[in-house]
């Protein structure tokens, strides 16, 4: 997954995004402005991220038909939970009701109350906290890549290139240890932006050397069956793993009444919001077939997990370096995108809980050379960097990509895709029981929930084989 550009005023107890795109109406007002093209803009950044460096492997494991076919059914599917959540950002009426729900958890706890609100806190903070530690593993993996192509173009493609992750594992957390000390670091606009180029810059890099490739060897490689395993049991294993690789890269459920926010009325919100994720998840689907399946087609069975650094491409090896570059900038800033969030939660629970605790809200000016004199809170001090420190271990002991997105995708997809909005849905809009459409909706859910236990366990299931290997 991206990151997103805020627009409006920023909130610092935002419980989804470093940067919040809405404010309350009790707050100072602002304009919106947003467009239906800067909304899917907003939509196109949210979605694309390190998840589509995985779905070449992804389609390797499904094969021809599997593979792009299991792309468009998420597409679908995202598309459906979108539109479901279009229509929670007003009330009572979707179109002109005085009441917005402004994020995700807002219109969990408007609609379903309390409990799931805190349900809905855990799984977005797990998710959260999942996506920093997927985050320190392929910022590793990257400038691990760095070197062995530079060593592979001085000394050959056969020379003896081996390095490993930890030093750089540990050497992401001291930089990330740093910059989350900095209490105003989550309204830099400019990072999130900075995210953004570089996630397109190097997608579009490992797809167009994915063509290259496809051309060089003047063949298509691959089969209807995919990659074969040594017995079936691997492969079903590997191909739930596949799934949930596919279901990390593709919803952004938790951003979209964000975004929604932003834009001007009339025409009425829903409608413009309704469009631009139908339109963007158009773009998104095109772009994330053609990065698997060129993926695929250039390297058939050798397809490596992680489409920039798995090494099937060696030249032009200052592309792939500079790919990579752009890899770790972006997690640098993607890091902090998606541990901020978790920070505000954290650090607002612990100041309502002890409000004379002077741990907790004491506040103490620090100047450090090249950087401008801050204030530093105990308690801030000490939870991220156990925070950091902690997602750095897990990254160490479970160094694994392809598995670790696919545990993620396959966690988080069902409750915060489609189990929410889909009971947000009925009360938005006084679905009753048994009616076709609740039927329908509950068919869908049952059946998006079945896929995603199975592909929890086959990517658990891959993250133990890996570890034990």
């Amino acid at each position: 997954m991206g990151s997103l550009v805020g627009e409006g005023e920023e909130d610092q107890h935002s419980p989804l995004l470093m940067t919040n795109f809405g404010d309350t109406d009790a707050e100072k007002p602002f304009q919106r402005t947003g467009t239906i093209w800067t909304a899917v803009a907003h939509v196109i950044t949210g979605i694309i991220g390190a998840g589509v460096l995985s779905l070449a492997w992804s389609t390797a494991q499904l094969g021809w038909i599997a593979g792009p076919l299991i792309m468009v059914v998420f597409a679908a599917i995202t598309i459906l939970s979108a539109n479901l959540l279009c229509d929670c950002y007003r009330s009572p009426d979707p179109e002109c009701g005085p009441d917005r729900n402004k994020s995700y958890m807002d219109a969990v706890q408007f609609y379903l109350g309390e409990n799931h609100k805190r349900v809905c806190g855990v799984v977005l903070n797990e998710g959260f906290y999942g996506t920093a530690v997927a985050y320190v593993i392929t910022s590793a993996a990257s400038v691990k890549a760095i070197e062995k192509s530079n060593c592979y173009h001085k000394q050959g493609h056969d020379a003896p290139c081996n390095y490993g992750d930890t030093r750089y594992m540990l050497l992401f957390g001291g930089v990330q240890i740093i910059v989350s000390q900095i209490p105003s670091f989550h309204n830099m606009a400019w990072l999130s932006i900075v995210a953004a180029i570089m996630s397109f810059t190097y997608a579009f890099i490992g797809l167009g050397l994915g063509f290259a490739k496809v051309v060089e060897n003047r063949e298509i490689k691959g089969s209807i069956g995919g990659v074969a395993a040594d017995s079936t049991a691997d492969k079903v294993w590997l191909v739930l793993q596949a799934i949930g690789d596919i279901a990390f890269a593709y919803p952004y459920t938790v951003i979209l009444l964000e975004i929604q926010d932003t834009l001007k009325s009339p025409p009425p919100e829903r409608k413009t919001m309704k469009k631009a994720s139908t339109t963007a998840i158009f773009i998104t689907t095109f772009f994330y077939l053609c990065c698997g399946c060129f993926g695929y087609a250039a390297f058939g069975s050798d397809t490596p997990g992680n489409l920039l650094t798995g090494f099937g491409f060696y030249e032009p090896y200052w592309l792939v370096d500079f790919a990579n570059a752009c890899i770790v900038l972006h997690l640098v800033g993607g890091y902090q995108v998606y541990s901020q969030p978790v920070f505000a939660f954290v650090e607002g629970w612990f100041g309502g809980k002890f409000p004379n605790s002077g741990f907790v809200n004491n506040f103490y000016s620090l100047k450090l050379p090249l950087i401008p004199a801050f204030q530093l809170n105990p308690l801030r001090l000490c939870f991220r960097t156990a925070y950091v420190v902690s997602s750095t271990v897990i990254a160490i002991i479970f160094p694994y990509f392809n598995q670790v997105l696919g545990v993620l995708g396959a966690f988080n997809f069902w409750p915060l895709a489609i189990y929410f909005p889909v009971e947000m849905y009925f009360v938005q809009r006084k679905i009753g029981s048994w009616t076709t459409k609740w039927v329908v909706l509950q068919t869908v859910s049952i059946a998006c929930l079945i896929v995603s236990i199975l592909a929890l366990i086959g990517s658990v299931q891959g993250l133990i084989s890996a570890k034990l290997s």
